[in-house]
């Protein structure tokens, strides 16, 4: 990333996230991968840099700082393990972030110092079975009485589920209602009546666990509500439209670890008595893959500085993730190729960034979906 489009504080966090990236979490992903096992060192490593805080208020124990500097981390993380930055995503912009948004004061102190700590991880609990980009179809009800909700239903493919201690919950108070009926609580761990069954054979980001967590009659206080009655789901595509800079910032480290692969390959390997490199189809390859890690670069940095300045970037957000994933996963693709059958088993890092990459076209708004934000923000502005 050249130095240009970044300020002195920003290149601060790039080099000390790149450091500690390339010195201990690059080293340990293939054993996580291989293992499908929560990257507990990486993640308080993370916690120990301050990075869980980051664009948290510093009053509630974060470090502060802007949207640009979460992406430029992100970037690095990812490069370094996908995994590891998914873990951390899930952690920092959906569920304390969450709570840093739309908390009370009291959730906020109660729940964002645990968070920042790096001893307990928090959780996003919104999808269903039956419902995944149709949040109205929702089927877990939370229903009020004296003093308390009771909570019954279940979620799936929850990020770090089997090891979240603090969750944020979405749950319909009233099904008829759809997307207006839909409530956003705080529910801990130790909550009675709640169940988490780890999920695993997935095809990438295997690090990062996820889980089927089991509500029966659990007990939450009204205090953990966020938010008046029914702005659940507002509050909820905030924070996403949000998170999905990250995400893009996340499939830019993807894209960018497949492209140095790739060209540190085809300048070490030798065919027909010459260097690959000297090929003019691979150097095509080369060109297009960094041209394209630039591009999907600064359309990240573009959402992320629309979003600091307190502009709107929902459709700069949406654009980032949309093209990001892409080009994530066609430069996954491209990298296996170019290494041939040594891309193709697993020591190679390539096969595994390859299936790391697919993820990123479906989780936090499929493809499909974010064609269809932008095309309304579009529409409805009458501008691109």
């Amino acid at each position: 990333m050249s130095s240009f489009f970044l300020s002195e504080d920003e290149l601060l966090v790039k080099n000390t996230v790149r450091d500690y990236a390339r010195e201990q979490i690059a080293p340990r992903a293939a054993q996580y991968d291989a293992a499908e096992e929560f990257p507990w060192e990486n993640f308080r490593g993370l916690a120990d840099l301050g990075l869980l805080g980051l664009t948290i208020d510093e009053q509630y124990g974060g470090s502060g700082g802007t949207t640009r500097q979460l992406v430029v981390a992100i970037e690095e993380i990812a490069k370094a393990c996908a995994a590891t930055s998914t873990t951390f995503l899930a952690h920092l912009s959906l569920c304390t972030q969450f709570i840093n948004m739309y908390g009370t004061e009291g959730q906020k102190k109660e729940f964002i110092p645990r968070l920042i700590s790096g001893n307990e991880v928090g959780a996003f609990a919104l999808t269903e079975a039956g419902s995944g980009s149709d949040a109205g179809a929702m089927q877990t009800t939370v229903e009020a009485r004296s003093g308390h909700y009771l909570l019954n239903g279940s979620k799936t493919f929850i990020t770090s589920g089997p090891e979240a201690s603090i969750l944020v919950v979405l749950a319909t108070h009233d099904k008829s209602l759809k997307t207006r009926g839909i409530n956003a609580i705080i529910m801990e761990r130790k909550t009675e009546g709640f169940l988490v069954n780890p999920i695993k054979g997935k095809m990438g980001i295997r690090g990062s666990s996820i889980g089927e967590l089991l509500f029966e009659n659990c007990v939450v206080p009204t205090e953990n509500r966020m938010g008046e009655e029914g702005e659940g789901f507002r509050h909820t595509m905030n924070v996403l439209n949000a998170s999905r800079i990250s995400i893009a910032a996340q499939c830019v480290g993807i894209a960018q670890s497949a492209y140095e692969h790739a060209l540190d390959y085809i300048q070490r390997r030798e065919a027909f008595g010459q260097s690959l490199s000297n090929f003019q189809g691979i150097q095509w390859n080369i060109s297009e893959m960094a041209t394209s890690v630039h591009a999907a670069r600064l359309m990240t940095l573009q959402a992320a500085s629309l979003r600091d300045a307190g502009k709107p970037f929902i459709k700069e957000a949406s654009m980032a993730k949309l093209y990001g994933s892409r080009v994530a996963v066609e430069l996954a693709d491209k990298a296996v190729q170019l290494h041939g059958g040594v891309g193709y088993l697993s020591p190679s890092p390539v096969e595994r960034i390859y299936r790391d990459a697919k993820v990123t076209e479906i989780y936090e708004g499929t493809s499909e979906i974010q064609r269809l934000i932008i095309a309304r923000q579009i529409l409805d502005s009458g501008n691109i």
